[in-house]
């Protein structure tokens, strides 16, 4: 039963993109088919084949063996502190140095040209332009507003479909400097089995709201990725962006922490009633769709919208807290879903970034930003129903 919910989840979500796409006679529906299918093989072979869970586990290995490496810095630098099991410590630290490291296979060069062959190959399955492949697979490794950056000499040149597509598709991603702590937080099979997932989620669902036809495609300069010129100068821009990026973080995560706390002793004193409780009840019957046993939806649909209305760290802490009595089926499809930037301090992010660099595509965005939310949005809810599928 649960399947079919599922199947019925993806034709509600198509349907609902289909209603909303200003384009539907362009609209590729063999590139669809084709995004979905890939989809499915990713998480049949990922969750449910032998030779999928051990090269799954041998690469949770190897992120597990690189944090170990990260924990020596970090047990260097707070001694004791770092045992204690401390989200700043334990969790915000590692950014920095994953950061650094993603900043070193960048500038050798090994990231940009993966990224770019990668790109093209998802070119060629969706039928979209190189430009809009490039930054959904960008986005898988440096997140949202550096994979916009790194094709900012096309950003003028994109008609609005395009430019929709780029920014919805990058939004459903999350950058690999924060994968650390994802897994530290919640399975990190899961957050592996979403990376790969979620590209396709957004470029499916963008491309029919927004559809485009394949141009000729543009040869994207890998060069712009790397504005270091020493391999000294990469190690330290990418533990400082690292340090940007985990203060940020520690920010954002005390300010919606303290808001909501504020605001569930005001709602708890009127109706009685916190307010991940009411978002439980906003998103229960996005989380049945999902496949979610309908015992589980609305406290799987509180750390949904907790995540859409706040941002993934905090709805992490809170998971974390309902993962040892939830049943493993919740607990895959909530923790793909989680795995994305589609929430509202996300946008003003990637608003902020293209009005950096264009003041009238920024101005065109601000425009539908709320609709690249909704659809980025229901791209994290196809992941989810994806990997749901096979648990």
């Amino acid at each position: 039963m649960s399947i079919l919910i599922g199947i019925l989840g993806i034709l509600i979500l198509i349907g609902i993109a289909w209603v909303m796409s200003n384009d539907k006679k362009n609209i590729n529906y063999r590139a669809i088919i084709i995004m979905l299918a890939v989809q499915l093989f990713l998480a049949w072979f990922m969750l449910n084949t032998a030779i999928g869970k051990k090269v799954l586990q041998k690469i949770i290995d190897g992120f597990n063996r690189v944090l170990s490496f990260g924990n020596e810095g970090i047990a260097f630098v707070f001694g004791d502190l770092s045992t204690k099991g401390y989200f700043f410590i334990n969790v915000l630290m590692m950014i920095i140095f994953v950061s650094a490291l993603l900043s070193i296979l960048t500038y050798t060069k090994i990231l940009p040209y993966a990224i770019k062959y990668i790109g093209g190959a998802v070119s060629k399955i969706t039928g979209l332009p190189m430009v809009e492949s490039f930054v959904a697979v960008n986005s898988m490794v440096f997140g949202d507003t550096t994979a916009i950056l790194s094709v900012k000499s096309y950003l003028p040149k994109l008609s609005p479909n395009r430019l929709f597509i780029v920014v919805t598709s990058s939004l459903v991603a999350v950058s690999c400097s924060i994968l650390g702590a994802y897994m530290q937080m919640i399975p990190p099979e899961f957050v592996l089995v979403a990376l790969p997932i979620n590209i396709f989620s957004g470029l499916i669902l963008s491309s029919i709201v927004a559809p485009v036809t394949k141009e000729e495609d543009e040869e994207i300069n890998i060069q712009e990725m790397i504005p270091e010129k020493s391999l000294f100068e990469a190690i330290g821009n990418g533990a400082l962006i690292g340090g940007k990026t985990a203060l940020i973080v520690g920010a954002m995560v005390l300010t919606y922490i303290g808001l909501l706390a504020m605001v569930n002793f005001v709602l708890d004193a009127i109706i009685g009633i916190n307010f991940q409780e009411l978002l439980g009840y906003v998103f229960a019957p996005v989380a049945f769709i999902m496949g979610i046993p309908t015992s589980e939806i609305v406290q799987a649909g509180s750390i949904m919208g907790t995540k859409v209305a706040a941002n993934e760290f905090v709805a992490m802490l809170d998971f974390e807290k309902m993962i040892p009595d939830m049943t493993p089926k919740t607990v895959g499809i909530v923790s793909a879903f989680l795995i994305s930037f589609a929430n509202f301090s996300s946008i003003g992010i990637v608003l902020g970034t293209v009005q950096a660099l264009d003041q009238k595509q920024a101005t065109l965005l601000a425009k539908v930003g709320l609709k690249v939310l909704f659809v980025a949005t229901m791209g994290s809810v196809l992941t989810g129903i994806m990997v749901g599928l096979f648990l």
